[in-house]
């Protein structure tokens, strides 16, 4: 507990009594919606109705909360083998985007950043309508003195402030939680909510998305990969809350219109990208870990970008080699090696039923694969766009399921792995999509390269 109190002392006094006054209103706005809904019932709750209205009532204060709570919803949803499915499918609906700072307040955040210079010193332009706004940040486009056209991301004025006052209530919360009832303990209420708390704060540190981004562009200049590239990073105009990078002019990948006119082959690109992020995973020393469809560009050269480096994952040597065991076990149709990969990585006893557990991941690859891709064609003027429905829904309700199979039979995976086989799930959509007759599996352009990832020594891999 002494940390959860050292943290709160931490806090200014003002800022801890405004966001008390604010999770007050919110409790109590959100309570009023819930008494009503079951008022107009026109009965009592029950316990089951109580429970299964949690998940969206929960949502529901978060949205109210701000900025820290949207957060907090979005790593709950990107989370399955952390947290009870409910949640983490109803927290999909947990949507970072916000209103936007006026543009005079933003002015303030960038003449601050910038030590002593003046912004004509280092912009000749910056578009006072941001391209886009999220909780945190909000996107603007500009122009460098030399000429670069550039966007600029600024973290929101308060921002930091507002997320440190939130998250040492959060953790100082489950340290009481964990001290008034023990049972806590063995699920690491604490331990879960130290590690959301470091990675949210990570994210209030442009330094390191820049550095994200700089390794990045390393690996891929290291590995001699071409045609794929991420945003050059201005560092002498960036900084702590300011992230200055290449303004890119591109589609996402799912853009079926922009691939055909960009490109010569969709099946290539796609080869390209999935090739390179596999190679990421061990020869970089993270790699991007939210491959949603705008995070991927297909740009107007031609070549494929990643972009948003917020969000990062690194691979145990433990957990690669469950999904090399995973990955010879798909090819092979051998469920059972299959189960025993998943059992090494995170089994919580000795006693796996590896026969059973393989038929019920079978049940899983086979839905997989039933899978069918939904379009949507959207079209303005002469274009047309095509993205994929319900993404993050569909690839977040697989992993679900094999979480759930895992759990069936005691075995409790690291957040490492959700994080890559999310990943992993994402470029299956792109694949039936952009190259439905490739099987990635079997494909020698990519057998290739993860026989190459196979055969590195694994001292090379990061350990975490």
């Amino acid at each position: 507990l002494e940390i959860g109190f050292e943290l709160l002392q931490q806090t200014p006094p003002e800022v801890g009594l405004r966001r008390t006054l604010v999770g007050l209103q919110a409790l109590a706005r959100t309570g009023r919606e819930l008494a009503q809904k079951f008022q107009n019932k026109g009965s009592l709750p029950t316990t089951e109705e109580l429970l299964e209205e949690a998940p969206s009532t929960l949502r529901a204060l978060f949205a109210r909360l701000g900025a820290t709570y949207i957060k907090l919803g979005q790593f709950i949803a990107s989370s399955p083998t952390l947290f009870p499915a409910a949640y983490v499918t109803e927290f999909q609906r947990c949507l970072d985007d916000a209103d936007p700072v006026p543009y005079a307040s933003i002015k303030k955040v960038i003449e601050a950043e910038l030590g002593g210079r003046s912004i004509a010193q280092v912009f000749s332009f910056i578009d006072e309508t941001p391209l886009a706004s999220a909780s945190i940040a909000q996107v603007h486009a500009a122009r460098l003195v030399t000429g670069e056209d550039v966007v600029i991301k600024v973290q929101k004025p308060g921002v930091e402030g507002l997320l440190s006052a939130d998250l040492a209530f959060v953790y100082f919360a489950t340290r009481v939680l964990e001290f008034l009832n023990p049972d806590f303990k063995r699920v690491s209420l604490a331990d879960i909510t130290g590690d959301i708390r470091s990675t949210m704060l990570d994210e209030l540190d442009f330094y390191k998305e820049a550095k994200n981004m700089e390794e990045f562009r390393a690996f891929l200049t290291s590995s001699g990969i071409q045609g794929v590239m991420c945003p050059q990073v201005y560092p002498e105009a960036s900084a702590k809350r300011i992230l200055v990078m290449e303004r890119l002019y591109g589609k996402p990948l799912v853009d079926l219109d922009a691939i055909r006119a960009y490109t010569v082959s969709a099946e290539e690109t796609l080869i390209k990208a999935l090739n390179t992020w596999m190679a990421s995973v061990v020869g970089c020393s993270s790699f991007h870990a939210d491959v949603h469809a705008g995070n991927l560009l297909v740009l107007q050269d031609g070549r494929v970008a990643f972009i948003d480096f917020g969000i990062v994952g690194q691979i145990s040597p433990r957990t690669w080699q469950a999904v090399e065991g995973l990955s010879e076990g798909l090819v092979s149709a051998d469920y059972k090696q299959m189960a025993q990969a998943l059992v090494r990585l995170g089994a919580t006893s000795d006693n796996v039923d590896t026969t059973a557990f393989a038929n019920d991941l079978k049940s899983v690859v086979e839905r997989i694969e039933r899978l069918d891709v939904d379009v949507v064609v959207a079209s303005s003027g002469d274009e047309v766009q095509a993205r994929l429905q319900a993404d993050d829904e569909e690839v977040t309700a697989i992993l679900l399921d094999l979480v759930a199979v895992g759990q069936g039979y005691g075995i409790k995976f690291p957040r490492d792995f959700g994080l890559l086989v999310k990943q992993a799930l994402y470029f299956d959509r792109y694949t039936k999509l952009l190259a439905p007759d490739v099987d990635p599996l079997r494909d020698e352009r990519l057998r290739t390269g993860m026989k190459r990832l196979a055969d590195q020594d694994m001292a090379d891999v990061i350990d975490v």
